[in-house]
């Protein structure tokens, strides 16, 4: 499989933004839903990637600078049929290998509270992400639980 830098301009890529927002639609309120749409992921502080199997969208995954020293993930889905096959974790390896290329000594990130996001909860812990206050623009939210892992 093949992560590169993508200019969300697929419709693979689209499809699956599309589905990714649409599974959070009924998870929270609109206040407490934090994933960003098409435009919000092409400002200048994102980078976004795709992650391909041949012709075969995968998955997808974003970094934000919030500083020189602080990142935040944004954006992680895997698409259906890829779903237990390591594309989420092979995909926040190679965020936390870019963020270190980039000098960031923080990543952060928010995840929903629900049942829902369990499973992205315990990937992110078994990547060495702890509890967080809130953080950048986010405010205490019982919706939204807050992560980071400082980098090395």
């Amino acid at each position: 499989m093949e992560i590169r830098i993508d200019d969300l301009e697929s419709s693979a890529v689209i499809g699956l933004l599309q589905d990714h927002l649409a599974a959070m639609e009924p998870t929270a309120p609109s206040e407490s839903r934090h994933a960003l749409d098409l435009e919000g992921l092409r400002s200048p502080e994102i980078t976004f990637w795709s992650m391909w199997d041949g012709t075969e969208l995968a998955g997808i995954g974003a970094l934000k600078q919030l500083s020189p020293e602080h990142a935040e993930i944004k954006s992680m889905k895997t698409a259906e049929s890829y779903l237990r096959q390591g594309v989420a974790s092979r995909m926040v390896r190679h965020i936390l290998h870019e963020a270190k290329l980039r000098g960031y000594k923080q990543i952060s990130l928010e995840t929903g509270s629900m049942a829902f996001f369990a499973p992205a909860r315990r990937l992110y812990a078994s990547f060495g992400f702890a509890p967080c206050p809130p953080f950048g623009p986010y405010v205490e939210d019982p919706n939204s639980v807050f992560m980071t892992k400082y980098l090395d």
